[in-house]
């Protein structure tokens, strides 16, 4: 052996000795309260990296200026004083996630708050990450269906899309989300509903009413109670985009609520606020539309060259006496691809769910329809804007012509026809059948009291003695499934009469 050789094959074993030492970059907490860490000595420090405090809570590095890092602390940071030690990471915070997330109740770092054991994970996914690109996606043309007449008749929700449900509160925002999630039922679509800031009793009410309804079997709630702090109301949101993004990676289609995102607007204005951020209009920090925006743009229906498989978003907001030109529902309202508006007025006369036909839109529209609700819902939600019209002014007339009380008198028909009792979503093929009795006039000799008693009698005739009418109605409407149609409302109507 040549001494050349030798020498280089000394040097190759002395470079691949690992004498286990490591350097790392720690710092000093300069100042530490509500929630926030100021550290000084990490000057390679990155944005959104994880940083790991002496008393072994995390947090994440969010302000990096000349002198300091500011950093928002998950869990206790009461313990957390100044001197204290700060080690930098090295990576951005991501959670664990997998099959087995489903039915489960964690919190936004995907701890276990349900009291069944720990879970038992598959993969770590970042809780940020780039929202998938538009050669990558492809268009919105399958229903999501939501089970409720007016949404999915008149606003649309289609596999991919991102539809606002807007309006005041106590309204019936939540319960519209969860009567979605309820008639994903046996449709093999994953739901995640994240709860942002609200009251843990709301919470408890709503993951009974899923389990008794079978629906936690294939939903995840991820729970930021209204006691956390403001840094885990921040990362609520992302954790359950994250969740719906491991399923979407495995081709499958998921469903996700953010209930709702003023509140996740107010906890990042805390924190930023207590990060001396410079605040803006409404005391909001300048990057709040990029907060949403990036959260709901990761929210699509993938092509099948990128894997396939979709998240849906259905973003929840809250207004302030019925503004939707406030500044955080502008903001949202130009991201999404509509809005369902909840109107008081409406709540309060009894009109439930109080959706307001004018001012709910779905920029997808029928392509996010079955082909017979697409047909049959056309004229419905005109008829309905003229019926609010009308009434607005027919109280100051003393005498109507003939025209104008016959469309008052459909309105209000097809109003009471629209109403829906609470988490008890209906079938695609019945909401059509029925909205197509009351729009062709088989309604308007009904008594606006005797129409939901028919509406029942209705679907009870058809699930019992037309079940292959239902499901033609399904995947397709023609002439023949028409005329199958009217011979079974006449049908009806000579039973329901000698009832």
């Amino acid at each position: 052996m040549s001494i050349d050789r030798l020498i280089s094959e000394i040097k190759s074993k002395i470079d691949s000795v690992e004498t286990g030492v490591k350097s790392q970059e720690v710092g000093t907490v300069v100042e530490a309260a509500d929630g926030i860490a100021k550290i000084s000595g990490l000057s390679e420090c990155l944005a959104s990296e994880l940083l790991e405090f002496e008393n072994g809570e995390f947090g994440i590095a969010l302000n990096l200026e000349a002198d300091t890092v500011g950093a928002i602390i998950f869990g206790n940071f009461k313990d957390i004083k100044e001197g204290d030690s700060v080690k930098r990471t090295e990576r951005v915070l991501e959670v664990p996630v997998g099959e087995g997330v489903m039915g489960r109740i964690v919190d936004p770092l995907m701890n276990p708050i349900d009291g069944k054991g720990p879970i038992k994970a598959d993969k770590n996914m970042y809780i940020e990450r780039k929202a998938p690109g538009v050669m990558s996606r492809e268009g919105v043309n399958q229903p999501l269906q939501t089970g409720i007449k007016a949404i999915d008749a008149l606003t649309p929700v289609g596999r991919g899309q991102r539809e606002l449900i807007i309006g005041d509160r106590q309204t019936g925002k939540t319960t519209v989300a969860i009567d979605a999630i309820l008639n994903q039922k046996g449709k093999d679509i994953k739901c995640v509903y994240v709860a942002i800031a609200q009251k843990k009793s709301k919470i408890a009410k709503i993951v009974k009413t899923l389990e008794e309804a079978g629906a936690m079997e294939y939903t995840t709630v991820v729970l930021s109670g209204s006691s956390d702090s403001a840094a885990l109301s921040y990362l609520a949101p992302y954790t359950g985009a994250a969740i719906c993004e491991y399923f979407m990676d495995k081709s499958q289609d998921t469903l996700v609520i953010y209930d709702d995102l003023s509140k996740h607007a107010v906890a990042y204005r805390e924190i930023s606020l207590l990060l001396r951020r410079p605040p803006g209009r409404e005391a909001y920090p300048g990057d709040v539309f990029y907060l949403h925006s990036r959260l709901l743009e990761r929210a699509c229906r993938r092509n099948k060259k990128h894997k396939g498989g979709s998240m849906t978003a259905l973003p929840i907001i809250e207004t302030q006496a019925g503004d939707l030109s406030a500044y955080i529902p502008t903001n949202v309202i130009s991201i999404t691809d509509g809005q369902i508006f909840l109107d008081t007025g409406l709540f309060n006369k009894g009109i439930r769910p109080a959706i307001d036909a004018g001012l709910s839109v779905s920029r997808v529209g029928g392509n996010a329809q079955i082909k017979s609700m697409k047909k049959i819902s056309g004229k419905v939600k005109l008829e309905l804007a003229q019926f609010r019209e009308l009434e607005s002014f027919a109280q100051f007339a003393s005498d109507l012509d003939a025209d104008t009380k016959a469309k008052l008198d459909r309105g209000a028909r097809i109003t009471e026809a629209l109403k829906q009792g609470q988490n008890k979503p209906i079938d695609a093929s019945l909401q059509g059948a029925w909205i197509y009795f009351v729009t062709n006039g088989h309604a308007d000799k009904l008594e606006l009291s005797a129409i939901g008693a028919t509406e029942q009698a209705f679907y009870k005739f058809l699930t019992a003695s037309k079940k292959d009418l239902l499901k033609d109605m399904e995947v397709d409407w023609d002439e023949k499934i028409q005329k199958e149609l009217d011979k079974a409302i006449k049908e009806f109507q000579s039973v329901h009469a000698r009832s």
